[in-house]
């Protein structure tokens, strides 16, 4: 018995090193997906160089490419997902992603043109959190944090954390609230995102 120790242990470092390996590799190109998207999309916000139905046609790509919109509008709609019927789940989820390209075009468009530096990675239960910088010249640095999900073809955001607020509970307070206020009726999100839509 003695004899296989050696063995063992040597199987289990391998086994064990072989699984850091390739977590650090998942974490190496979950870091390279923040950083060319969020390169991409700084650069597409910069109104100078197109007019703003280009940008927001762009931005829109973007976003559907690298963020899990379904994912993020059941989320942000909460408990009332499951109270809204069929036909209003399928205008909800046409309205959201309208509402975000606008909502996140603004929110990042300050720091249009800027550079976004990739800090560090860490895995979360089944997401990756991307730290990044936005640097800006003259200015201090905003921090950006990114949750990535792996699903199973390809990565996709389903959170964006600037400075420790997370846009994506943030938007999900306000739609709770805007709901409670029309009496816990889908329908008065749905108006107010159809007049949202209406004033772009």
């Amino acid at each position: 018995m003695m004899r296989f120790r050696p063995f063992i242990l040597a199987l289990v470092f391998a086994t064990t090193v072989s699984i850091s390996a390739v977590a650090q590799q998942a974490r190496a190109d979950t870091e390279q997906f923040i950083a060319s998207l969020g390169d991409r999309a700084l650069q597409v916000l910069v109104v100078d160089s197109q007019d703003p139905a280009a940008r927001d046609t762009a931005f829109r790509g973007i976003l559907t490419e690298g963020f899990d919109l379904p994912l993020i509008g059941r989320y942000a709609l909460g408990r009332y997902w499951r109270r809204a019927t069929p036909e209003q789940r399928s205008e909800y989820v046409k309205l959201f992603e309208d509402f975000i390209v606008v909502t996140y075009a603004a929110r990042l468009g300050d720091y249009s043109g800027e550079k976004l530096r990739v800090v560090s990675s860490r895995q979360d239960d089944q997401d990756t959190i991307v730290t990044s910088e936005i640097v800006l010249e003259g200015r201090p640095s905003i921090r950006v944090d990114w949750r990535v999900r792996n699903g199973d073809t390809e990565l996709r955001i389903i959170d964006v954390i600037v400075e420790g607020v997370s846009m994506l509970l943030t938007q999900r307070d306000e739609f709770a609230s805007v709901i409670q206020r029309s009496g816990g009726n889908v329908e008065g999100l749905l108006t107010r995102l159809r007049e949202k839509s209406s004033d772009e």
